[in-house]
């Protein structure tokens, strides 16, 4: 704090005369970060915490009702002239603490002043309550007179027996969960169905009901109070919560790192049980109950929780692990003071990191944190607004006025009458305005470049299915793929012990019939005769069949080219039926790209709208590009892809249909194009490659294919 206002301040006679000090309710406990020493005040009365800095501790300690400001102020000034706080840092100090109640000033009107602010401060939280909406707090009870009576049972939930049990459960909990894990897969896509919903919010409020439970057991065991226990309205969702803001005076990192990490402990620690029932028991109203309780306490324990950039329990560990307290506000202010100094030219703003490091992590994080809130709040809005339209629109309007109208407003009133600008307004102004003009110039006047990629596979326009013409088992592949291969060249041999006992059966049947031909030459019956060798007859085509059947056992190649089998490693010991295909001969001289284009991409392709070079890079080369020359788009749409490749099953991008086994019926319809590729020396081209083809279309203002974009966007998913 040391130098950060100035010495001496034109304010400084308002309160110099006053005598002042901190309140009698008011505890002082000292806190290392980064190895420096801070204090923290803490209100017992309305559980209210203060963080100082050594030189403002200095300070207030010395704070006395028979001892005016101004006296203390000059004995700190005269004991550390470097260090001792300006006139304005005390000023804003004393403001602060006053506001906060934890000043006492021996006055007759303190007592009506004292209400005055509790009331202002109420209505600060209430104004603060419904401009946060989404994440409402209703309060219920103070539970710290039953965690007193209870203190034995807090001491046996928090003991180390209680952590070993929790690592073994965690450690069968784990093992359950990966010896079942396609069953897990499998019941997590009905997770979201109707009839499910009941079941997961019940699950959510258990959960979350033993995570704030564990906050509170943890910050009871290291001496702390806990006088909240309530509901918050997450997204109009109500869910419990606790408040352990007494752990902020911990002077142990480490318990304060426990007490943030308590409510995830215990999550995994229902989350194990649950997954334990889960297994135990059959389809049933308490299986699915399982189920949804191990999927909500693992899976957003992990995306929610421990994720710092949200303001759970991540960031309190964060903030901790990084020796920064008020990670958040204080990054905000760094950011602050970066617009300040940088762009407004206030020489006077000072940042409130201690070093270069601290800066960087102050100003990265609130970056991050900012981008990640926009983009997680977006995707919960989305999500509501599939199931609920009007509640989705109602809470995308909240959010509209609380993070674009309602700060602009703020910020154009900070630029027309803040004192802080007053020696710098013309260039705040300045600047505010050419920031404006450039980003509108940028998303509507500048025109940028746009294209877009579409997956697809290089086919040979000149190939040819092979097959087995005989059913069999693959003994062995006999030509490996990539081959280069002539008519006649042996590419599988199949195995089929049934044809030999076809053809030895047929060869006794035969041996019987021309026996017994034989015979009747002697005899008189012409009949019989006739017979015979009709029988005879259908014996010998039966085996010029059977031996035809043997020979299809080798397959071999019906035309020259390059043999394509990618999965003919996987083909040995598989039992074929007739017809299956075992692969392609292609011809090496032309090639295809055979690419699949969304509905909404397709219509620039139908306007005209492509500009520039069309190229293709393939997977594994994409160092380099085959030009295309020219391209043909098949003007109707499709559902089934050129290659399973190309969707999710096989590792693709495209979604498929969840009905269909072989991984080709696409969720929705695409178009079909095909693409000439001209001949490479650097790139490879081999039937079957997979890989993308960038088409250039014409510069579009950026606010333009934005708003196209959504539009889209909204009448795919809503049909608006």
């Amino acid at each position: 704090m040391a130098q950060e206002g100035r010495t001496f301040s034109e304010s400084w006679h308002r309160v110099a005369d006053l005598q002042v000090s901190l309140r009698a309710s008011v505890v002082v406990r000292k806190q290392l970060f980064r190895g420096k020493t801070w204090y923290v005040l803490q209100d017992s009365f309305n559980n209210q915490f203060f963080r100082l800095r050594p030189e403002a501790h200095e300070f207030i300690i010395r704070l006395r009702n028979d001892r005016s400001i101004a006296s203390v102020w000059e004995e700190c000034l005269q004991r550390n002239p470097s260090g001792a706080p300006g006139q304005d840092d005390v000023i804003q100090l004393l403001a602060q603490l006053y506001h906060a109640n934890l000043l006492y000033c021996d006055l007759p009107v303190d007592s009506s002043k004292l209400f005055e602010r509790h009331q202002q401060r109420k209505q600060r939280e209430t104004k603060a309550k419904y401009l946060s909406l989404m994440f409402y707090r209703i309060p219920l009870f103070d539970p710290e007179i039953l965690l007193r009576h209870c203190q034995p049972l807090v001491k046996l939930l928090t003991s180390r027996l209680a952590f070993y049990l929790w690592l073994a459960l965690f450690f069968f909990a784990g093992k359950t969960v990966i010896e079942n894990f396609e069953l897990v897969q499998s019941e997590a896509k009905t997770l979201l169905a109707f009839d499910n919903l009941v079941l997961l919010y019940l699950s959510m409020v258990l959960v979350k009901t033993l995570h704030e439970f564990g906050h509170t057991l943890i910050c009871k065991r290291f001496g702390g109070e806990v006088h909240t226990i309530g509901v918050m309205l997450i997204f109009f969702t109500p869910l419990p919560y606790m408040d352990a803001t007494s752990s902020w005076s911990f002077r142990s990192r480490r318990e304060r790192i426990l007490v943030a990490s308590a409510g995830m402990i215990y999550e995994f620690f229902a989350a194990g049980l649950a997954a334990l029932l889960w297994a135990s028991t059959g389809p049933g109203t308490l299986h699915s109950l399982a189920f949804n309780m191990m999927f909500v306490a693992s899976v957003s324990t992990l995306v929610f929780n421990i994720n710092p950039l949200l303001r759970y329990d991540g960031y309190y560990i964060l903030s901790d692990l990084l020796d920064i307290p008020n990670l958040q506000s204080r990054s905000i202010e760094q950011l602050k003071h970066l617009a300040h100094r940088y762009l407004f030219g206030d020489q006077q703003s000072t940042s409130n990191a201690a070093t270069r490091s601290e800066a960087a992590w102050l100003g990265s994080y609130g970056l991050l944190s900012g981008v990640y809130r926009v983009i997680v709040y977006g995707g919960i809005i989305l999500f509501i607004a599939d199931r609920f339209l009007l509640l989705g629109l109602l809470m995308a309007v909240f959010c509209i006025f609380t993070w674009g109208i309602r700060p602009a407003i703020r910020f154009i009133s900070f630029l027309y009458s803040s004192p802080k600008l007053q020696k710098n307004r013309p260039r705040a102004v300045a600047v505010s305005l050419l920031s404006l003009t450039l980003l509108l110039l940028s998303l509507y006047g500048a025109p940028f470049p746009k294209s877009f990629l579409a997956p697809g596979i290089v086919e040979a326009k000149s190939y040819q299915r092979v097959v087995n013409s005989s059913a069999g088992q693959v003994a062995e592949v006999l030509m490996k793929t990539g081959s280069k291969v002539e008519i006649g060249a042996p590419l599988v041999a199949l195995n089929n012990p049934e044809l030999i006992h076809e053809k030895m059966s047929i060869v006794a049947q035969r041996a019987e019939v021309a026996a017994l031909l034989q015979q009747s030459m002697a005899l008189q019956g012409g009949n019989t005769r006739e017979m015979l060798k009709k029988r005879l007859a259908t014996l010998d085509s039966k085996l010029d069949k059977n031996l035809q059947q043997e020979q299809d056992l080798l397959v071999t190649a019906k035309r020259s080219g390059i043999w394509v089998s990618p999965n003919n490693h996987e083909l040995k010991g598989l039992w074929l039926a007739r017809g299956t295909e075992l692969g392609k001969i292609v011809s090496p001289e032309q090639f295809r790209f055979t690419a699949v284009v969304s509905q909404d991409e397709a219509a620039n392709l139908f306007n005209n709208k492509v500009t520039g070079d069309i190229a293709v890079r393939l997977t594994g080369q994409s160092n380099s590009e085959v030009q295309v020359p020219k391209f043909d788009m098949i003007p109707f749409q499709q559902e089934r892809l050129p290659s399973a490749a190309l969707g999710w099953a096989s590792g693709g991008d495209i979604p498929i249909s969840a009905e269909d086994e072989k991984g080709l019926l696409t969720v929705e319809p695409f178009f079909r194009i095909y693409a000439d590729l001209e001949p490479s020396e650097e790139v490879v081209l081999n039937h079957g490659h997979s890989g993308l083809i960038r088409f250039k279309l014409e510069s579009e203002p950026l606010l333009q294919q934005i708003l196209r974009k959504a539009r889209q966007f909204l009448q795919k998913r809503y049909q608006t």
